[in-house]
């Protein structure tokens, strides 16, 4: 069972897709938050969460206090459960994610906000290269002491960071999922 782990929604249950989809585990993303609630990250500011399949990881940023998420999602049942799931969040903290039914790259494309987090959780299978054109465009959507976060199988390594303009900050795996932080130099 997928959940929001803390903050106004805390406990929540999440929907997720049927097929196609990879939830990132509740351990993650404790762990995760747990690393971005002291860098204040999570206090009124704008969140951006690609390849969001049920939208867990925006949605939880929400419940622990970012002023938006957007979510983004190719599938269109993914899409759907995103939905569904943001309007739960949404009773409970007052705030409404905004799901958006795009392929990821057509929606960096004509993207105008700016970002303070942005999270990458793509498919495993997705290509290197790809993922780099993914990071390529989101740094012109951040603002300067944005984080970037990439959800990815371990065995793939590292995003490439620097093709795109950002510096790698830090990375930690659990088992088979690593997360790996990057920033715009500094």
């Amino acid at each position: 069972m997928t959940r929001i782990i803390a903050g106004l929604a805390g406990g929540i249950r999440l929907d997720v897709p049927d097929a196609g989809t990879r939830p990132t585990s509740d351990r993650v993303r404790e762990s995760l938050f747990g690393a971005l609630e002291p860098t204040g990250m999570l206090d009124g500011t704008a969140v951006l969460d690609l390849y969001t399949g049920s939208g867990a990881l925006g949605l939880e940023a929400l419940s622990r206090g970012v002023a938006s998420a957007d979510l983004v999602e190719r599938a269109p049942k993914a899409a759907a459960v995103a939905r569904r799931n943001a309007e739960r969040v949404a009773k409970a903290t007052g705030r409404t994610a905004l799901v958006h039914p795009s392929a990821t790259h057509a929606f960096l494309r004509r993207c105008t906000s700016r970002f303070d987090l942005v999270f990458l959780d793509p498919p495993y299978d997705l290509a290197d290269t790809a993922l780099a054109e993914d990071l390529r465009l989101v740094a012109p959507l951040l603002v300067d002491d944005a984080l970037v976060i990439v959800e990815r199988a371990t065995r793939s390594g590292p995003p490439d960071w620097e093709s795109a303009g950002l510096s790698a900050l830090r990375e930690k795996s659990f088992g088979d999922t690593s997360l790996y932080w990057g920033e715009l130099p500094q």
